[in-house]
């Protein structure tokens, strides 16, 4: 197994779809949510919504905001043929997931990696909003209140019209200008518009991602039901690493990494342990309805 392959192990959550450029306005959003329902415990995470002529992405700013750090560590392991543990210098994501909306239609694409392939379903999603008449200031924006249900929790929404985009963070829209606040009535999870700028040049990929097709980890999505999407999924969560575990025999699991005392048995084991903490911070979704339903089954 060469270097290159080896690299591709470190990368295989958090990739997207082809790259492109253009202009965009990027709008951070201020995730605060209760990672655990039996849990009083807040998190925050800073999560984007990139909005293009044709589209918004939603996404965890976490990795694209680390990209000259993995763009420097990439290039040194690149230069010196030597492996590096980038888990112990990047901060991870709470979130893996992006949530791609088409304009005009509004039709979304969930998408996430499971093990190192490239998953994603479409959804028609529809908001039955009510507004109501009252106003108030958040932070610089004059903001007007909305409501409406979704996910099986209930959810009050302040929108500007002084941001002419029908757009807000994860699945929501529809509102007559953006969303600059949004939770739900226990507060499980509460979105909350921090700034903006316009990006030039704008890129869908993070460096980290381009990174992943240059070292074998395809960024071609390929569109599946929902239901398989969550078999998969669910498969992915149980045991993390049976792709991982197929492309390397057997012999080579106490083979050193190049240039490390790491041997690559032990840096698989440390990526699933890295997984499955991942997978085990959070037991409170967005959308209790979904769990409930798979509950029943």
């Amino acid at each position: 197994m060469n270097i290159k392959k080896l690299i591709s192990l470190s990368f295989i959550l958090f990739v997207g779809l082809l790259s492109a450029q253009e202009n965009a306005n990027r709008f951070f959003y201020e995730l605060s949510f209760k990672p655990k329902k039996d849990s009083a415990k807040i998190d925050k995470v800073m999560t984007i919504l990139d909005i293009t002529s044709t589209k918004s992405i939603y996404q965890d700013f976490t990795f694209p905001a680390q990209d000259s750090i993995i763009k420097s560590a990439v290039e040194e392991m690149e230069r010196t043929k030597t492996f590096k543990d980038l888990s112990k210098s990047l901060k991870m994501p709470k979130f893996s997931y992006k949530i791609y909306k088409s304009y005009p239609s509004m039709l979304e694409t969930y998408q996430d990696r499971i093990s190192m392939n490239l998953f994603g379903y479409e959804e028609s999603v529809k908001f039955d909003w009510k507004i109501s008449n009252d106003k108030q200031m958040i932070g610089k924006y004059n903001t007007q209140k909305a409501t409406t249900e979704f996910g099986g929790r209930k959810w009050t929404a302040w929108f500007s019209a002084d941001l002419p985009f029908q757009d807000g963070p994860y699945k929501f829209y529809g509102l007559p200008g953006l969303i600059v606040k949004i939770e739900d009535d226990a507060k499980n999870y509460s979105w909350e518009l921090k700034g903006n700028k316009q990006l030039k040049d704008w890129k869908e990929l993070s460096y980290a991602e381009e990174a992943n097709a240059k070292y074998g980890v395809s960024n071609e999505m390929k569109l599946i039901t929902k239901e398989k999407f969550d078999k998969a999924y669910l498969a992915f969560k149980q045991d993390p690493m049976a792709e991982a575990r197929t492309r390397v025999p057997e012999n080579m699991l106490s083979m050193k990494m190049p240039g490390s005392d790491l041997t690559i048995g032990e840096m698989m084991k440390n990526q699933e342990k890295m997984l499955k903490d991942f997978f085990g911070a959070n037991d409170n979704p967005i959308e209790i309805t979904e769990t409930a339903a798979k509950k029943k089954k």
